[in-house]
Order: structure tokens, then C-alpha cells, then sequence
């Protein structure tokens, strides 16, 4: 069974409420904080009740000098219901808009807590009633209605309301659901927002992902510790593996994309292997002008022509090092970089060895996984 399951079945049956830990935030974001003075910060896809992406920048407010805080939530979204495939309605989709928060008196803090911002929350919802929208001091609790013509619910970030918000904002920051991950950074780009957002990693193989990264519009962060995150649930967990926590599900092939600026991204790769030494390390693709690389450490020092590497390459990409030149897989990639298409008169096998990279041992064609082509830049 596939390490990455959960993930790919989320993507096939738009099972899409997996809730992000505070402490992988809490990792994540940290790299980040040079950007967010200023900043008008939309979480789309969080309950303001119950996200942790909400309460990590409620918490850090006034750290971060923010401008504004802004979360919106579906109308299905807590852990009761199925994200963007409701069978009923379950529940109010709120948006709430923060431009203050006070720490509670007699609490001897000098800074916000979660205390604080509960306390706000409440104050809000209580002030809410049944009207539509309210207003405590500087802060905002309204009820999101939807596009009331059937194509998008409340909350949905889709919607008028919720487009709306993504328009006033300036940074998005969510784990956005990932059956919908190709269409939400397509919006993203359209609205020319900067984001910081969870997904498969197997994202950077789509076709709408990869030649965004391939321009450097958008790259990887930081990262889960070996791609894998825990997450908050109501599915079954049924990835095959010996480390989970009680509690959470544990999917494999999880990381964050960005377009904010980070240190890792310009850390070039230590090189421990040489083409000219170990030639036969490296063979020729059959129907691409490039060599196979099997694994990122294995990049030679000397090799300066193309080379085909593993997707996990782009965790360790630095683009003054490197050039990406494009995808070897079907439907990713650019069919002008093929230098052989195979037909019925090659090999029975035609169409799958058309798929990606070939390489030829002892005689037979083999396919390779799907290769990023890269090539290493003069005086780097």
C-alpha cells in the first residue's frame, strides 16, 4: 500500500479535512516572519473557532506587527463534516476580521495569549446573536452566506464573500483542501497574492504546479521532517508505516509551497560525486538528451549538460545553482525535449514507455519515475 494513501485518496474523494498541528506551523512559519510586517494575512480555509493557523497568528498579532487578521471557514468544516462535499448542512461558515487584540486584565502577561484570544472570540460570538454580522471595538464577527445561486456554499473560497476577502489581503497562509489544490493557486496567482500553503508533494508533477515552479513563481518551504505530517481527522488512517500518533492521521509526500523568499532556498548542494570518475553511474536516457541521476546527492560536480532527477530534488533546489529545463513525464512536461517517440513497431509497450524517461539495460527499455530536468549553471 502506498505511503502517501490518504493523501491520494483525499485527492480522488475530495476527503479534505485534514487539520494542521500548531507545532507544524509553529516550525513552518518561523522562516517567514521578515515578510509579515505590514501585512494583511487571510487564512481561507480555517474555523476561526478551532484552526491553529488562526490562533498561531492571533498568538503572534502584535510580534508580527500585523495590519489585520482574517480567517474565513466553510460551512461543513469542523471535523463532523466533509470539506467542500457536504451531504447537509452542519454548520454557521463565519468570517472574522482582527485589528486588535486585548490581553485580559489581572492576567500578568506582557504579551497575547491563546486565553486572550478565546476570550475575543467569545466575546464576538456572543455579541453575534442571530445577526448577520457584529462589531467589538476594532474586531468584526460576520456570517458568510454563499453565492446563493447553488455553485459555491458558504465559506467556500470560491465564493464572492470569500474572493472578496483573498482581494483585501495581502498573504495567504491555510492548508487549503487538496482535491482543489490545482484551482486554489490558480486563484492565487490570478489575484497576485503571496502564500505559504500546505500540499501533496506530488503537486509539483501537475501541470498547472510545475512550470510556475519551473520560473521561479513558486518554490517548496521548509518542510515537513521526511515529507510526512500529522493531522487531525475524522478519516480512517491507513497509511502502512511504524510511525503514527495516536489521534492524528499520518500522511507521507506532505510539504508547503511559497512564493515568500527563504534562506534554504538559496543554500547550494554539497557535491560528492564526479561524472568523469564514475561514468556508467549515469547512463543515457534512451528518448531524452540526459543522463539519470537516481538521487539528489548523487548530482555530479562536473556534469554540466542536462540531468534527470528525483521530484525530491526540488527540496534541495537552489536556483543560482541550478536551471529546471522541464518535466520527463506525460502530461507535465514539454514533448519537445522527447528526442524518441516509441509506436507499435518499437516495442509492444509503446505507450507506457512514452510516459517518461527510458533507459536501456541489457538491451530491454525500462521507464525510470518521472525526472525533473535540470542543469547545473556555469560558475556555480
Amino acid at each position: 500500500m502506498s505511503k502517501n494513501k490518504n493523501l491520494n485518496d483525499a485527492a480522488r474523494a475530495k476527503k479534505d479535512e485534514f487539520y494542521t498541528q500548531l507545532s507544524d506551523i509553529d516550525n513552518e512559519v518561523q522562516h517567514y516572519t521578515k515578510h509579515f510586517p505590514g501585512k494583511k494575512i487571510l487564512c481561507n480555509c480555517d474555523d476561526p473557532f478551532e484552526s491553529q493557523f488562526f490562533y498561531h497568528f492571533a498568538v503572534k498579532f502584535y510580534e508580527y506587527k500585523l495590519q489585520k487578521l482574517t480567517a474565513t471557514s466553510y460551512k461543513t468544516s469542523p471535523i463532523m463534516g466533509d470539506l467542500f462535499n457536504p451531504v447537509e448542512d452542519k454548520k454557521v461558515a463565519y468570517k472574522v476580521e482582527i485589528n486588535e487584540i486585548k490581553i485580559l486584565p489581572n492576567s500578568n502577561r506582557d504579551g497575547v495569549a491563546v486565553e486572550d484570544v478565546k476570550a475575543l472570540m467569545n466575546e464576538l460570538k456572543a455579541a453575534l446573536g442571530d445577526k448577520d454580522s457584529v462589531t467589538v471595538g476594532k474586531n468584526t464577527l460576520s456570517i458568510l452566506k454563499g453565492d446563493g445561486d447553488g455553485n459555491f456554499l458558504a465559506g467556500d473560497f470560491r465564493s464572492k464573500e470569500c474572493i472578496a476577502a483573498l482581494e483585501d489581503s495581502d498573504l495567504v497562509i491555510t492548508n487549503p483542501p487538496f482535491s482543489l489544490f490545482r484551482e486554489f493557486v490558480s486563484l492565487l496567482f490570478q489575484k497576485k497574492k503571496l502564500f505559504l500553503i500546505v500540499g501533496n508533494f506530488n503537486a509539483v508533477t501537475y501541470k498547472e504546479i510545475f512550470p510556475r515552479i519551473m520560473k521561479n513563481e513558486m518554490w517548496l518551504g521548509y518542510g515537513f521532517k521526511n515529507t510526512v505530517g500529522f493531522f487531525k481527522s475524522p478519516y480512517e488512517d491507513t497509511a502502512v508505516a511504524s510511525q503514527h500518533k495516536e489521534g492524528l492521521i499520518r500522511n507521507s509526500g506532505v510539504t508547503w509551497y511559497t512564493n515568500l523568499d527563504h534562506d534554504k532556498r538559496h543554500k547550494p548542494i554539497d557535491f560528492s560525486e564526479r561524472y568523469a570518475r564514475t561514468p556508467e553511474k549515469f547512463p543515457r536516457y534512451d528518448n531524452y538528451d540526459a543522463i539519470e541521476v537516481s538521487k539528489t546527492l548523487d548530482i555530479p560536480e562536473d556534469y554540466f549538460g542536462v540531468m534527470g532527477v528525483p521530484i525530491t530534488f526540488l527540496d534541495k533546489y537552489c536556483p543560482e545553482q541550478f536551471e529546471i529545463i522541464g518535466m520527463a513525464k506525460r502530461g507535465a512536461g514539454d514533448p519537445a525535449l522527447k528526442t524518441k517517440v516509441y509506436t507499435p513497431a518499437d516495442y509492444l509497450n509503446y505507450s507506457d514507455l512514452n510516459a517518461g524517461p527510458v533507459l536501456i539495460i541489457d538491451g530491454v527499455p525500462k521507464n525510470t519515475y518521472p525526472r525533473i530536468l535540470i542543469r547545473r549553471r556555469e560558475n556555480s
